[in-house]
């Protein structure tokens, strides 16, 4: 029985250690990139001497060590609201309203729930308008922190594309040499290219933050469009596939019932207030929420 009891207590650790990995991952490549780039600036760029009096001023440097800081805090700070916010029902008071339409009762919560909420069993809680679960931040999206996820995703995508740019000349000086093996295993398998010695771990360095920039850039434009297209059509990713949307609200009101009062400049920084005009339970619908069984699909 002992030996039950410590092989739990192992892989409950084991658990909640894997849960937050992917954060300090993210974290370390937000820190990786933004120094790598402010070294381009600081240091790289241009790599002609008789430029760097012309081109990449002291003020070009300044404006461009703001501007990338700017997308940084804004990437640190919306994620850190993120995931302080929590969207689940855990101290909301949902009322007696069990058998109204479009409410289910959750089994495992023990709890009638309102419409657009559903349980989580990664979070092993229900979660108000749950969007999905973002693996890469270990929490549900949902009505609360909605804003903060999207924000990020808009300053992710923005600071990834103002890292390509400026490893552009990263390529460039890899390609030099031609569209040979070596700059193409150099470009895409860096890691390969270190381990039997053919780069110096600088070579690599550049290389693969490179390389983590392009992925990246790729990987988070598809997130983001998605969800302003969610946003746009009053959907979550739970109900996208379906034809039926009601509770789209036109474009402004889609706007406004995701982002808040503010829509239109909340998300330029994390401190502007901009409140939800619900509470997660009552959505106004423009249809009824139950299946009309005489329309197909």
């Amino acid at each position: 029985m002992t030996w039950f009891s410590f092989a739990g207590r192992v892989w409950d650790r084991v658990e909640k250690t894997c849960l937050h990995l992917p954060i300090v991952l993210n974290t370390v490549l937000v820190f990786s990139i933004t120094a790598e780039v402010s070294y381009l600036v600081l240091v790289e760029a241009p790599l002609q001497p008789d430029q760097k009096k012309t081109q990449w001023s002291t003020v070009w440097k300044t404006l461009h060590l703001l501007v990338q800081y700017f997308m940084f805090g804004n990437i640190i700070w919306n994620a850190s609201l993120f995931l302080k916010t929590s969207p689940s029902i855990q101290g909301v008071f949902l009322g007696s309203e069990g058998m109204a339409q479009g409410w289910r009762f959750c089994y495992t919560c023990e709890t009638h729930t309102p419409p657009r909420c559903s349980h989580c069993y990664d979070c092993k809680v229900c979660v108000l308008r749950r969007d999905h679960h973002c693996v890469f931040f270990g929490q549900c999206v949902g009505f609360r922190n909605y804003r903060y996820f999207l924000s990020c995703l808009l300053f992710m995508w923005t600071g990834l594309l103002y890292a390509v740019v400026m490893n552009a000349e990263v390529f460039i000086i890899i390609l030099k040499e031609g569209v040979t093996l070596h700059s193409i295993l150099l470009l895409l398998m860096p890691w390969i290219m270190l381990v039997s010695g053919q780069v110096t771990a600088r070579a690599f360095a550049f290389a693969f933050i490179a390389d983590t920039c392009v992925l990246g850039f790729l990987l988070v434009a598809a997130f983001l469009f998605f969800h302003l297209f969610l946003l746009l059509r009053g959907q979550t990713t739970r109900e996208w596939y379906s034809i039926r949307r009601p509770y789209n609200l036109g474009l402004l009101g889609n706007l406004r019932h995701g982002l808040g009062t503010h829509w239109y400049i909340c998300w330029l920084c994390p401190l502007i207030p901009s409140p939800l005009p619900g509470d997660g339970i009552h959505f106004q619908v423009t249809e009824s929420l139950e299946p009309d069984p005489n329309r197909s699909r």
